[in-house]
């Protein structure tokens, strides 16, 4: 054990407890310093505000970034805060017993400026409240523990959303942005304000084994929504959301296409999802930047609306192409396959009307659902069908009151193979011949 004199914001220097040698096993990777809250005034009664012991505590732990980094712990308890910054080269760890709570004072959550990607907030024109757990310009940084929670309490903002009382966008519980290195993982992350987790313009991003609940009800509260990010993976995921519980995302309209930043090599793999209104993964539709080799595994959904969902409309601009879908497990759905060339909700007048996305080569293959009220619904833009849709050995059980029409196909073109029941005509049933691709390289993450 290292002591060490470390200044806390302006409090009279004194010996705080550093180690040496805090092995992160969970995290992957070992930080040569490490300290705990209470060693910067935490206290963990579920009623203090801790905002200045986090921030004092990281501000002074990102002093070890160039000497092995550092790690802060945040013990048993209930830590009340409002948002706080991290830092470089830096582990965030919490305890299984460690609840970090989210202030429901706004006066503890700053007002940022909008994603340029974006152009205005999603719930209010205009900023948006910083999310509970921020980064921005990052390289490094692991936010872990040994199944610690998160808690938005985001009741308060719900109903703030509902009566359209907000003057700004809800926060997030985590959001990471124009970083690199970047592993949130072995958390349970529950009733955020909106979105649980969103990295946006990083690279090389890990998020793994993550439990996140929200009420069913709950408004727009997404799971992981990786935002105009390059190689990232997702697995081992456990969700339950009032939305999709994975959203990829990459810009609005004329914001989007001008930042022009995609989101391309993402994995996600051994997802389990429960969102009886939204999709287990969505593509959009907030999608501008464009979405591009997308690859998807072992995906089981539950009580869901449907299993994957495109979601776009004239005005978006750019692409969503080269997604591959296989192994999915579908229990209770509404409707298995969906892609929507209408989507609309605009964040303003001011889109191209001539920006028309290019929807192509998707493929979804060894697919088996039940209870199913739908097998699809497939609609892309009239004079701009959806093309290269590949559906490979897939069986999808009927509920017993399902629709009259099974797929609803207009403005698409692909091809079909071992579907049940019979596709409609623009998928071109090629018998047994065909298996829709699916890449077997690995991408450099």
């Amino acid at each position: 054990m290292l002591m060490v004199l470390i200044n806390t914001n302006g409090v009279a220097s004194r010996k705080v407890r550093v180690l040496d040698s805090f092995d992160d096993s969970a995290a992957g990777c070992s930080r040569k310093y490490s300290a705990s809250l209470t060693d910067f005034g935490g206290v963990g009664d579920g009623v203090t505000s801790n905002t200045k012991a986090f921030q004092a505590a990281i501000d002074n732990l990102s002093l070890y970034a160039s000497y092995g980094g550092s790690l802060l712990f945040v013990p048993p308890g209930k830590w009340l805060t409002g948002s706080f910054n991290l830092t470089s080269h830096f582990t965030l760890y919490l305890h299984k017993d460690a609840t970090i709570l989210a202030s429901q004072d706004e006066s503890e959550w700053a007002v940022i400026d909008p994603l340029p990607s974006y152009g205005r907030g999603r719930d209010a024109d205009g900023g948006r409240y910083i999310s509970l757990i921020f980064g921005t310009n990052l390289t490094d940084v692991v936010i872990t523990g040994d199944n610690g929670t998160f808690d938005g309490q985001g009741v308060t903002w719900w109903d703030k959303f509902h009566k359209g009382e907000l003057k700004y966008t809800r926060p997030y519980l985590i959001e990471i942005m124009y970083s690199q290195g970047v592993q949130i993982s072995n958390l349970t992350l529950m009733n955020s304000p909106s979105w649980n987790v969103h990295p946006v313009y990083c690279s090389n991003v890990v998020v793994q084994g993550i439990t996140i609940l929200a009420p069913v009800t709950s408004p727009n509260t997404d799971g992981i929504n990786p935002d105009s990010c390059t190689n990232t993976r997702i697995e081992d995921c456990y969700i339950v959301s009032g939305d999709d519980c994975i959203a990829v995302k990459s810009g609005w309209d004329e914001y989007g296409i001008k930042f022009g930043m995609p989101t391309k090599q993402l994995l996600i793999r051994r997802l389990t999802c429960i969102s009886p209104f939204s999709a287990v993964i969505a593509l959009g539709s907030e999608m501008s930047g464009g979405i591009e080799d997308v690859r998807a595994e072992d995906i089981t959904g539950i009580n869901s609306e449907s299993a994957v969902r495109i979601k776009t409309a004239v005005g978006r601009g750019n692409y969503v192409k080269d997604i591959y879908v296989r192994r999915m497990t579908m229990k209770t759905m509404k409707m298995v396959f969906w892609m929507a060339g209408n989507y609309g909700s605009h964040p303003d007048n001011e889109y191209d009307p001539n920006a028309i996305p290019v929807i192509q080569n998707i493929n979804f293959r060894d697919v088996v659902a039940e209870n199913v009220t739908m097998a699809a619904r497939l609609e892309g833009i009239p004079g701009h069908p959806f093309t290269g849709i590949c559906i490979s050995n897939a069986t999808i059980e009927l509920t017993k009151k399902p629709k009259k029409i099974q797929w609803n196909c207009t403005e698409i073109a692909g091809v079909s193979s071992d579907v049940t029941p019979k596709p409609c005509n623009l998928l071109k049933d090629l018998g047994s011949q065909n298996t829709c691709n699916f890449p077997e390289d690995d991408f450099p993450i």
